[in-house]
């Protein structure tokens, strides 16, 4: 299973967790009960992003001029979470492939004007970096 596909599968299980009381380990289980197969990045990206979620909410929100971490959809923050878990936490990730996937996702499963949101923060969040 490619990347791209993993990405997907972590950012269905982070946005899935933001509707539940469950703790990660029981929704990945629920999740391994449901698909046929759930990769091993996919697995690494969630639990990294449910054990990091204070510092990767810490950085949206500097970088989300104007907007309240409450009034981002949670399609987007689940987005967002994945793509700064990747670019500061996953070393084999270029941090413009991490961008690049983070709005394929948006354009999929959100819309035109929110890729653009996310691309914007995590545009502004690298360029802070340089």
């Amino acid at each position: 299973m490619n990347r791209y596909k993993q990405r997907e599968q972590a950012f269905a299980l982070i946005f899935q967790s933001l509707f539940s009381d469950s703790t990660p380990e029981e929704i990945f289980e629920t999740a391994i009960e449901e698909e046929t197969q759930i990769g091993d990045y996919s697995k690494q990206l969630f639990f990294g992003v449910c054990e990091n979620k204070e510092a990767l909410d810490e950085i949206i929100s500097n970088y989300s001029t104007g907007w309240k971490l409450n009034r981002i959809s949670k399609v987007n923050i689940s987005i967002l979470r994945l793509a700064v878990y990747e670019i500061n936490y996953i070393d084999d990730v270029p941090d413009s492939v991490a961008i690049n996937e983070a709005v394929e996702l948006a354009k999929k499963y959100s819309s035109q004007e929110d890729a653009g949101f996310i691309n914007g923060i995590l545009g502004a969040y690298m360029r802070s970096r340089s």
